[in-house]
């Protein structure tokens, strides 16, 4: 099958995401197609794949607008074959019922923001990039991670990915599209 792999990412994070799901579903024999959502072509043919996965990370609140734009604009083609929405976002990585609720919350407003209701929604923690963030992000992702008992050297970075939990639904999704186990 053709899959189109569509992402937005801020630090990096979510295009390194994209391309563990990419090769693990080529590893089940799947043509996959990754595009960043600042770079799609306006030819690109949406209708032309037989599944579509889009990833987007979480930066206050809201998912990169280029994923919001291309969402809306093929939310039909997207509706009318296999599908499913990664959210990426350092609250993926929390218990907290708070935390949880608020994830359930932006993927709301994502839906009525685009239009589209993903037949699977699956949440990824992503990674405290502390050596590309400026002096004043440094610092309020910083007391942030402090707040929540999270890493604070400011001097490296950590991911927080859970890879085993994202391979488990990448195999699962691939499983629901067909093709055999690797």
């Amino acid at each position: 099958m053709k899959i189109l792999l569509v992402y937005g990412t801020t630090e990096g994070q979510t295009r390194k995401i994209a391309r563990f799901i990419a090769d693990r579903l080529a590893g089940f024999g799947h043509s996959v197609q990754q595009a960043d959502s600042t770079e799609i072509a306006a030819s690109l043919d949406v209708g032309a794949f037989d599944a579509i996965v889009v990833a987007a990370s979480l930066h206050v609140g809201h998912y990169q607008s280029s994923v919001i734009h291309f969402v809306g604009e093929h939310r039909a083609a997207l509706a009318a074959r296999p599908n499913a929405f990664i959210s990426v976002s350092l609250s993926a990585a929390s218990d907290e019922p708070e935390d949880i609720e608020s994830l359930k919350e932006c993927v709301a407003h994502f839906v009525a923001q685009t239009g589209w209701t993903p037949r699977r929604t699956h949440h990824v923690a992503g990674a405290f990039r502390y050596t590309a963030y400026d002096f004043f992000k440094r610092w309020a992702m910083k007391y942030i991670a402090y707040r929540k008992g999270a890493p604070t050297n400011t001097h490296r970075d950590y991911e927080l990915t859970d890879w085993d939990d994202l391979r488990q639904f990448v195999d699962s999704f691939a499983e629901g599209v067909g093709q055999t186990t690797p």
